[in-house]
């Protein structure tokens, strides 16, 4: 979405015909947003809001009005109404923060207008754009359309010395719904349009400065007016228009090998970083790495899912001029890793890899990295699962109800009921980045949550023996 697409074909990517057929593949859905319910679930996304052109001198003003929830569907409106100094309105809703996803099949049914000036979209950006900003985050643009032209594009930039970009378009029906998806792993990215692949770009060992392809990314939906590369000039006659969202859906491969499946984790795109700092590094892949680490200090990758119980193998890329400890943990220190020996590796940007194999129950938790001494530097940690077993991406499908917490969901002002025998433990109540949103004493009549906003949380126990356990549950 950001950046003039002018032209389409940029860098060393590889395109490969869309008359070539695809490989079978087996996916299996993580996450979806159905958009069943009464509003845009916040648990799922984040509105952007605000002027100022972002990026592209684009026209409108972004706010979380011009987006609703109708009969099932999502419909952002883009209008004619001043606000904020802009002359258009219109909504732009993201997933950073809440959902992030390293591989996959991302796909969304969408109806989109026609009309010049309009410029819809269903895109990604790199999870560590605060970080490294565009366009070294890396971008994928799974749909765009703009003006009156019928034609879907889809499009990748990254930074190769400069920003680079590659991309094709096929022809579609206006005004109807199409499915628009892209399956992006480790070796290459293709775009399709009903199941009909039409563009593909290869990305392994990052061929052409595209290593930003390898870390997560979070999901956009928006529709600009005017801009850089539809024009400034707006066809008013077809506004209120309207960009009608059936579903979006993520899938993770399930076919081919199952042994040894590795998930990387870049230190620089956790969720939450308690005192560490982001670099360049000279490791392998280039990028940034996470140094300036004391004691103490942090990271957090929420929503990490273990698909089976058994012995996972956790990896630390790291580097330090005199060694240290690195531990890891599960939902806040509730579930302790163990500690792993970081050797001195003879410098700060001199890379080894350690690792701990540690059994791990199924189940879905935020996934914590501690400084148990400083001194060292890391740039990834990777997690491999048990044989025979499938290692999922960071999962954020709803969160079950636990046998124990009733009820779950929970609405606005109901209490949060527990086993009887957790009377008398004291807790705390962390949201979806770890932060801690309550606390104090379980008593008889449970949880008091309504001061909670609506999303998923994890409320970590510790019984008078000081025994900890850990539950998960959702605010609706």
């Amino acid at each position: 979405m950001k950046g003039t697409l002018t032209s389409l074909l940029g860098g060393v990517a590889l395109l490969v015909g869309a008359s070539l057929p695809t490989q079978a593949q087996t996916y299996q859905q993580v996450w979806a947003d159905e958009f069943n319910g009464t509003a845009v679930n916040t648990s799922n996304w984040v509105f952007e809001t605000g002027g100022g052109g972002w990026g592209n001198n684009e026209k409108q003003y972004y706010q979380a009005a011009n987006a609703m929830v109708v009969n099932g569907e999502l419909v952002i409106t883009a209008k004619k109404e001043s606000v904020g100094g802009m002359p258009y309105t219109s909504a732009r809703l993201k997933t950073q923060g809440l959902r992030q996803f390293a591989f996959g099949r991302m796909e969304a049914r969408i109806k989109v207008p026609l009309g010049q000036g309009l410029w819809p979209a269903f895109w990604m950006l790199g999870a560590n754009i605060n970080t490294v900003s565009w366009p070294g985050c890396g971008e994928i643009d799974i749909m765009e359309q703009i003006n009156a032209d019928s034609r879907c594009y889809g499009t990748a930039h990254w930074d190769n010395n400069g920003h680079a970009q590659y991309g094709q378009s096929v022809a579609t029906t206006a005004n109807t719904y199409h499915v628009y998806s892209v399956e992006w792993t480790p070796d290459y990215i293709r775009w399709f349009v009903d199941g009909a692949k039409y563009n593909e770009m290869t990305i392994t060992n990052g061929t052409g400065g595209t290593e930003e392809f390898q870390k997560p990314f979070f999901l956009l939906l928006n529709m600009a007016v005017a801009g850089d590369w539809p024009g400034q000039t707006v066809d008013e006659s077809k506004l209120p228009a309207t960009m009608n969202v059936d579903y979006v859906r993520v899938y993770q491969l399930t076919s081919g090998s199952t042994s040894g499946t590795v998930r990387t984790l870049q230190a620089e795109a956790a969720n939450v970083n308690s005192g560490m700092q982001a670099e360049t590094t000279t490791d392998t892949g280039g990028g940034q790495d996470m140094g300036y680490v004391d004691a103490s200090d942090y990271l957090v990758f929420n929503n990490i899912n273990f698909p089976v119980t058994g012995a996972y193998t956790i990896s630390y890329r790291v580097a330090s001029p005199n060694g240290g400890t690195v531990s890891s943990d599960l939902n806040a220190g509730s579930i302790q890793l163990g500690n792993t020996a970081i050797p001195a590796t003879g410098g700060w940007q001199t890379w080894t890899t350690v690792s701990k194999t540690v059994n791990i129950n199924a189940g879905t938790y935020n996934f914590g990295v501690f400084a148990q001494t400083g001194g060292w530097n890391i740039n990834w940690v990777s997690i491999t699962n048990p044989a025979g077993a499938r290692m999922a991406l960071p999962s954020t499908a709803a969160t079950p109800s636990v046998a124990g917490l009733y009820p779950n969901p929970v609405a606005g002002s109901d209490y949060l009921r527990t086993e009887p025998e957790l009377v008398g433990h004291s807790y705390q109540v962390l949201d979806a980045l770890g932060r801690v949103a309550g606390q104090g004493t379980i008593g008889a009549a449970g949880l008091d949550v309504s001061a909670l906003r609506p999303g998923q949380y994890t409320l970590l126990l510790t019984s008078p023996t000081q025994e900890r356990s850990s539950r998960h549950f959702t605010k609706q």
